[in-house]
């Protein structure tokens, strides 16, 4: 062996050694999560939970006081949100809001100093708006966030801004005509961990309702209707969920079969009411305050800052792994008023069952869960039969936002009928015909689901 092949050998051998070192798995952690051989397996990096862990611990408690005493409201000038919590619960609320959102900058962040019932301030308009966000998310989206719920603090983590927030990515530009239409995709960015996937895959289904379902429900394609785009980007939106939860697809789904409901864990039928929430939550609250923003808080499209999974979870399975901190804050917990509204009582008979909804809610409560049950109990004792689901909406409001409502409402029935093992292949989504109950108004029998058996 000469020299210049020794020399050349040598190079070959330590840059390979490099490469490898750098392209070397660190130890992992495999916890199963369901029987073995289902591929039901979380895999978890020492390394990377370690740093995560300390970002993801709840503040100490900042006690609330009683509820004993005048209300803010009869005090205080311009409370509009808060205005049923006593003085000592409205006080406390605003300095543990403040150590959640702004502790450098205190109560002068929305408040001016001068006159603290100014609403000059465009950030005190938005914190209004993010107390009721909160509320509504504890009292009516319980299927998604039980009762832990959430706070101030799950988002903002004591920084003004929320740092998991997103924008609608600008187009891309597509480069010479020559290479095709990129289709949004083959940009390295972290949503999508930097693979060759849609850039934005929270616009079409976490802004928009665009149809995540992209395996067929047959062995043969004849049903399968998904585009290879459309997959992709179905895909680029699973990978924000894994990253955002810092977990793996069979925390959803067994990998034996990613499509049936009845095979998969319960997280499945919580993300579905998470994504729907989060849906909510960009429509009815954030896109709204649009005008509200400065320019300088807007996105590349002029759009504002919406929520997605990693909003809240920022790496974490749960939320500040689950820390129950809402029970502690009323302030957090006040329940909107049409939440509270008396429903009629759900319809269980043999051929048909009737579900009611809260306004402007997609969620089943109370007396309406019973009513849930008392459909899947029926439809497993009978085996033979089938469903077919039709949802409604009342005639307030605008007609696009409803029909989105009547839809949603649907799929909750639906997908719960999945979840408890009802076969796909007996539940059938119908368009209602006619909805002669949304005469006018918030008519409580018209925010519905009716359920044929047959």
């Amino acid at each position: 062996m000469n020299a210049l092949t020794r020399i050349t050998t040598f190079v070959l051998t330590v840059g390979a050694a490099v490469l490898l070192a750098g392209c070397e798995r660190p130890p992992v952690d495999t916890v199963q999560s369901g029987y073995r051989g289902t591929g039901m397996e979380q895999v978890y990096n020492p390394r990377l939970l370690a740093a995560q862990v300390p970002l993801n611990q709840a503040p100490p408690l900042i006690p609330q006081g009683g509820p004993e005493g005048p209300k803010a409201k009869d005090v205080l000038q311009n409370v509009k949100v808060l205005g049923d919590l006593s003085i000592a619960q409205f006080t406390n609320s605003m300095v543990a809001i403040t150590a959640w959102v702004s502790p450098k900058e205190g109560c002068n962040y929305c408040h001016v100093p001068e006159n603290m019932a100014d609403d000059s301030k465009y950030t005190k308009i938005v914190s209004r708006r993010m107390l009721e966000m909160t509320q509504k998310i504890n009292a009516e989206w319980t299927p998604h966030v039980a009762a832990t719920g959430v706070t101030c603090y799950t988002c903002h983590r004591g920084e003004p801004v929320p740092s998991k927030i997103w924008f609608t990515a600008k187009a891309q530009d597509q480069g010479p005509k020559f290479i095709g239409n990129r289709n949004g995709q083959n940009a390295p960015v972290g949503n999508v961990k930097a693979g060759s996937l849609d850039v934005d895959p929270l616009t079409p289904y976490l802004l928009k309702t665009s149809d995540i379902r992209v395996v067929g429900k047959t062995t043969l394609p004849s049903d399968h209707v998904a585009s290879i785009q459309a997959t992709e980007s179905t895909y680029s939106l699973m990978m924000h969920f894994s990253s955002s939860l810092g977990v793996n697809c069979t925390y959803c789904h067994n990998s034996r079969n990613f499509g049936k409901w009845e095979e998969s864990p319960p997280q499945r039928t919580t993300a579905w009411h998470g994504i729907r929430m989060v849906n909510d939550l960009n429509n009815a609250f954030l896109v709204p305050l649009t005008s509200t923003f400065p320019a300088s808080r807007l996105g590349p499209t002029g759009d504002v800052g919406k929520v997605s999974c990693a909003t809240c979870h920022q790496g974490a399975y749960k939320p500040l792994y689950g820390a129950a901190m809402a029970k502690d804050y009323p302030a957090m917990l006040r329940a909107p008023a049409a939440a509270t509204a008396t429903l009629p009582a759900p319809v269980a008979e043999a051929l048909r069952s009737v579900l009611y909804f809260d306004v402007g809610s997609p969620v089943l409560k109370g007396e309406q869960e019973v009513g849930l049950a008392q459909l899947i109990a029926s439809m497993k004792s009978t085996p033979a039969t089938t469903a077919t689901i039709s949802g409604f909406h009342s005639a307030a409001g605008t007609l696009t936002q409803n029909q989105e409502l009547a839809k949603q409402r649907a799929f909750t029935v639906r997908d719960s009928l999945l979840a408890a093992g009802i076969a796909e292949s007996r539940v059938t989504l119908a368009k209602p015909q006619q909805t002669e109950a949304n005469l006018a108004g918030e008519d409580p029998t018209a925010r519905r689901v009716e359920v044929t058996i047959k």
